[in-house]
Formats: C-alpha cells, sequence, structure tokens
C-alpha cells in the first residue's frame, strides 16, 4: 500500500510543479473550451496530465489510466471499468480558477481497486496543501492526521456544492436544492474545486457536500481521503456510489447528516 500511495503523490506533485510554473503566464483567452461554455482545458491541464501519468507508468506500467484529457470520454470511462485497479487522474481540477489567478485548484490522483477507492492524493499549490491517504492507514494534511467534524445537525453545518455550470438544463433543479439547503444549513460555499472540497470536508472545514454531476477524475482522490478521515458518501437519493461513473455526489462527516442533507435536497416541499 506504501508503493501505491507514493506513486499517487509521486504524479500529483509532478502535476502541481506544471501548475507552478504556468502560474501567471496563461490568459483564459488562450484556452479552448471541451463541451460546453466555461469548460475549458489549457496547455496547462495537457502538460500537467503528461507529468502525472508518466510517474504512474513508471511505477506501474501495467496498471491501467484514465485521466480527464482526450477525446471520447464516455468511451474512456467505459473502458476502465471491469475490476482491477484504475488510476484516475485529474491534472488540474479547477482550470478556470487557475486560469484566473483564483487559489482554488489542485491536481487529484486516486486508485480505485473492484469499484473501491483505496489510495488518494491531492495537491494545491497556491495554498502549499497536500492531503492523502491509503486505505486503513488515515488520511493526513501536510503530514497532520485530519477527520471529519462532529457536526451532528444540519442547521449548524457548513455545505460546499458545485455549480451545474456543464448542465444548464439541470440548473432549475439545483436552485430548488440550494434554496431548501440555505435556510436549513449555517451557509452554502462554492470553491470551483469537488477534489479540493472533499479534502476540506476529510478536514472538517466542510461539513457536507453534494453536486448534480461528476466525472470520476473529479472525486476518486477525494473519496479515498474523505473515506479514511471517516466521511461517507452516496449518490443523492441513496444509490451507492460508483467512483468510475459519472453522476451526482453527496458526502458528509457521519451518515447521520448525510441522511439529513439528502432529505433536504430530496424533499418535495419548498423552503421555509
Amino acid at each position: 500500500m506504501r508503493h501505491l500511495l507514493n506513486a499517487a503523490l509521486a504524479a500529483a506533485d509532478a502535476a502541481a510543479r506544471v501548475h507552478r510554473e504556468w502560474s501567471g503566464r496563461i490568459r483564459s483567452e488562450e484556452a479552448r473550451e471541451k463541451t460546453s461554455a466555461s469548460d475549458f482545458v489549457s496547455q496547462v491541464d495537457l502538460e500537467a496530465q503528461e507529468a502525472a501519468v508518466s510517474r504512474i507508468r513508471a511505477h506501474f506500467p501495467d496498471h491501467r489510466i484514465l485521466a480527464e484529457e482526450g477525446d471520447d470520454e464516455a468511451g474512456r470511462i467505459e473502458a476502465a471499468r471491469g475490476g482491477g485497479p484504475v488510476w484516475i487522474i485529474d491534472p488540474l481540477d479547477g482550470t478556470t480558477n487557475f486560469l484566473h489567478g483564483y487559489p482554488a485548484y489542485g491536481s487529484s490522483v486516486g486508485l480505485v481497486h473492484d469499484g473501491e477507492p483505496i489510495v488518494g492524493a491531492v495537491v494545491s499549490p497556491a495554498t502549499s496543501e497536500r492531503w492523502w491517504a491509503a486505505r486503513g492507514q488515515g488520511a493526513y494534511r501536510n503530514g497532520e492526521r485530519i477527520r471529519t467534524s462532529k457536526t451532528t445537525e444540519l442547521r449548524y453545518a457548513l455545505v460546499g456544492t458545485g455549480f451545474p455550470f456543464k448542465l444548464l438544463d439541470r440548473l432549475d433543479e439545483y436552485v430548488a436544492q440550494f434554496a431548501r439547503v440555505l435556510p436549513a444549513s449555517s451557509g452554502v460555499r462554492r470553491g470551483g474545486s469537488a477534489a479540493l472540497d472533499l479534502c476540506l470536508l476529510a478536514q472538517g472545514s466542510l461539513d457536507v457536500f453534494w453536486e448534480l454531476e461528476l466525472s470520476p477524475w473529479d472525486i476518486a482522490g477525494g473519496l479515498a481521503i474523505l473515506q479514511e478521515a471517516g466521511g461517507a458518501f452516496r449518490r443523492v437519493g441513496g444509490a451507492p456510489l460508483d467512483p468510475l461513473t459519472k453522476g451526482s455526489v453527496l458526502a458528509a462527516n457521519s451518515l447521520p447528516l448525510l441522511d439529513a442533507l439528502d432529505r433536504r435536497l430530496c424533499s418535495p416541499t419548498p423552503a421555509g
């Protein structure tokens, strides 16, 4: 397990070094849109992905790798399914933040085995933070053990979320959820990087988190860290969360708070 974790950290660190090299040297106008407006890929993403993938290949040349950037997203995700170890890499989670100099971005590397996240590493070069975890060995931030918060009631919880900027046809659904959650909690925050949000949840800075749809690379590393920190996760509505499938993400410091947020999100009644 230590060898797997070292490889994840080496890959995440390699991608973060690319972030530092490019910081302040590229503008949003120099990136290109991918599948929708405001969904950007830049030269930084591509170079960071190459750096991270090369580290994994050096350690485990026979393992499968699913990285964010590339053609035929659905086909690549499907090809990664089927059991065994799969490395899942987001070379730059929070590309739009990075392009604007907003310090909420990072690299994320996760290892999923038979559908279970077992190793994760997330690095935030803007804040000099590194999170990591391996199955059965706990979760850490900059070498210090971390655990989820002890908040037990939604009304005292700080909630993380992500806007559905790639799914504008679901904006009304999200706004309705937001309107139910905001008055029932102590606040809602949107940072723009799901990988970092899951790490903030793991260290107790957030208490719960939800988003309508995320991809495997957005969550694989963070879920491994959250799980080792004592957190819980599933789909909105109660279905199990397969990290190799796109879909909603509901995560919390504990099962009771997970249930409380899920009930609020799925409630047919208006806010108030």
